[in-house]
C-alpha cells in the first residue's frame, strides 16, 4: 500500500523493533563505491584485454549503485564512453526533473509525483534513490521504458539467445537495442543483465505459458510409449 517509501519506512521500523542492522541501501555511499572498485574495473580490464573500446554504457536503476559506481568509474577511464541511463516511462522520475523530497538521513519523504505503477520489477521505486541523485549527471541521455517491451524483449532473448533474464534485464535489453540502431556501425555497448529468468515465474513474463502441456506437447510425449503425463480428466 505504501509503495517503495512505505517499504522504506516498514523496514525502518522494523530495524528500530528489533534492534536489526538497516543497510540503507538507497542512501549509503558504500552502494556505489563498490561497483566504483569492481564492476566498473571488471567491465574495463574485459574489453581492454580484447583491445576493445567502450562506446556506450547502458543501465536501468533499482537503487543506482550500478550506474553511479560502474558510470563514474568508467566516465574516469574512457570519457568518450557514452552513458545511457533508462527508466520505465510511466514512472519517469528523472525525466521529470522533479527532486525526491528527503529525511535528514537522505530516504524519501513522501512517493514522487511522477511515479506511476509500472511492471519492471526491482526498478524505479516511487522516489529518487540518494545513490542514483548523487551520481545523475553522468548519464548522456536518457531512454524510457515503454509498456509491454520489457517482457516481450526478455521473452525474445530467451527465445533466440539462449539468455534466461528477468523483467528488468529485458528493459535494460530493449534500451540496449534502442541505443545500437542509433549508434555508429560497429559500436561496442555494454549493457547490464543482472537477474535470472527463474524469479520471475509467478509475473508476468511467463503469464503466457500454461502450467500444463498443451496439445502439442501432449503430442510429443505421446510419440514414445511411456512416461507420458496425461493430463487429470
Amino acid at each position: 500500500a505504501g509503495k517503495g517509501t512505505g517499504m522504506v519506512e516498514k523496514a525502518n521500523e522494523l530495524a528500530e523493533k528489533h534492534g536489526w542492522f538497516l543497510c540503507h541501501q538507497f542512501e549509503t555511499d558504500a552502494n556505489w563505491k563498490f561497483h566504483y572498485d569492481t564492476t566498473g574495473p571488471e567491465i574495463c580490464n574485459d574489453l581492454k584485454s580484447i583491445g576493445s573500446d567502450l562506446d556506450y554504457f547502458v543501465s536501468g536503476y533499482g537503487t543506482g549503485g550500478t550506474f553511479h559506481g560502474a558510470g563514474k568509474y568508467i566516465k574516469e577511464k574512457s570519457p568518450d564512453t557514452k552513458i545511457i541511463l533508462a527508466e520505465p516511462g510511466a514512472a519517469n522520475l528523472i525525466g521529470s526533473g522533479i527532486k525526491t523530497d528527503r529525511h535528514a538521513d537522505g530516504s524519501p519523504l513522501k512517493s514522487h509525483p511522477a511515479f506511476a505503477a509500472h511492471p519492471i520489477q526491482g526498478w524505479t521505486p516511487d522516489f529518487i534513490p540518494l545513490v542514483l541523485e548523487k551520481g545523475l549527471g553522468l548519464q548522456d541521455e536518457m531512454v524510457e521504458i515503454p509498456d509491454g517491451v520489457s517482457v516481450q524483449t526478455s521473452q525474445a532473448l530467451a527465445r533466440n539467445e539462449g539468455i534466461l533474464t528477468g523483467i528488468s534485464g529485458g528493459a535494460t535489453m530493449w534500451a540496449a537495442i534502442e541505443t545500437a540502431k542509433k549508434a555508429p556501425e560497429g559500436s561496442v555497448i555494454v549493457a547490464m543483465l543482472p537477474d535470472t529468468g527463474e524469479r520471475y515465474l509467478s509475473t508476468p513474463l511467463f503469464a503466457s505459458i500454461d502450467a500444463d502441456m498443451n496439445e502439442e506437447e501432449l503430442e510429443i510425449a505421446r510419440s514414445t510409449p511411456n512416461f507420458i503425463l496425461e493430463p487429470s480428466a
